[in-house]
């Protein structure tokens, strides 16, 4: 498209492309199937409304939640509980992978245990929360911070064990130990196998906080989940999968897009 622009009278004509961000087309095509064919297969009546409603019908739960003011409160509870726990889990997950990082003494106090920590499911922590922090919000940050935790302290232990030696030794000799070492050699040295870690300890988050807004929540969309299935609202349960599958989304592309500035420097293979 060409556009004529009259600036301080000289005529300046500049050519402008709409351009669609790189391969947001090719990402799409699976969605518009998948939307396609469930579209095709409630007007065919293979699913029964009750079990699978059609899109549309979820749009018009959307808009009556949107109308009564249910949907946002849901959506901000859930995003404020995820938000808090990733950010506990994944602070102490860093404390405690640099403190293994530099001490083999640390590690081996606590690895085997933490290892076998990692294996316990979600819903196995619910009732000693419960036990030990009650019902209130406190319990329900700690699930998803548990969530949270392992797989960014996992990636930094393993990024911080792949460490070229040399480097380490060049701050040592520069005399650095301790915090000072973990700053300025490990942590930058860590940081893609940090950021990776931190990526799937968000996508954990949100997987942890359907279990978390079991524990006798009142909000949330895990207590939206949960209470159209009491109620038999299918639309309402299709669209709060359809949520947490948007906002986890959404929440790991900022994260991605904060990875792409932090490793600007690094030259990695982009495949074609």
């Amino acid at each position: 498209m060409k556009v004529d622009l009259a600036w301080s009278g000289q005529r300046v004509t500049r050519s402008m492309r709409l351009r669609l961000p790189d391969g947001l087309l090719r990402r799409l095509i699976l969605p518009l199937l998948l939307l396609l064919a469930w579209q095709a297969s409630t007007a065919l009546g293979l699913f029964e409304r009750s079990q699978l409603p059609a899109p549309l019908a979820v749009l018009r739960a959307a808009h009556e939640l949107i109308a009564n003011g249910q949907l946002v409160a849901h959506v901000a509870i859930s995003a404020a509980r995820v938000a808090q726990g990733f950010a506990w889990g994944s602070l102490l997950a860093i404390g405690l992978g640099l403190a293994v990082g530099l001490s083999r003494a640390i590690e081996e106090l606590v690895a085997p245990t933490l290892q076998a920590l990692r294996t316990i499911p979600s819903l196995a922590w619910v009732p000693l929360l419960i036990l030990w922090l009650g019902i209130d919000e406190a319990s329900k940050v700690t699930l998803i911070a548990i969530g949270a935790f392992f797989p960014v302290y996992t990636n930094l232990v393993a990024g911080i064990r792949h460490l070229d030696r040399k480097l380490v030794e060049v701050g040592v000799a520069y005399g650095m130990q301790g915090w000072e070492l973990a700053r300025e050699v490990l942590l930058p040295a860590a940081l893609p196998a940090l950021l990776t870690g931190l990526r799937i300890g968000l996508a954990q988050a949100w997987l942890f906080l359907v279990a978390a807004e079991l524990i006798a929540a009142s909000r949330g969309l895990g207590f939206l989940l949960i209470d159209s299935q009491n109620t038999g609202r299918a639309d309402i349960i299709v669209l709060s999968i359809g949520l947490l599958a948007l906002l986890g989304k959404a929440s790991d592309w900022l994260l991605q897009r904060l990875e792409q500035r932090l490793l600007r420097w690094q030259d990695a293979y982009t495949r074609r």
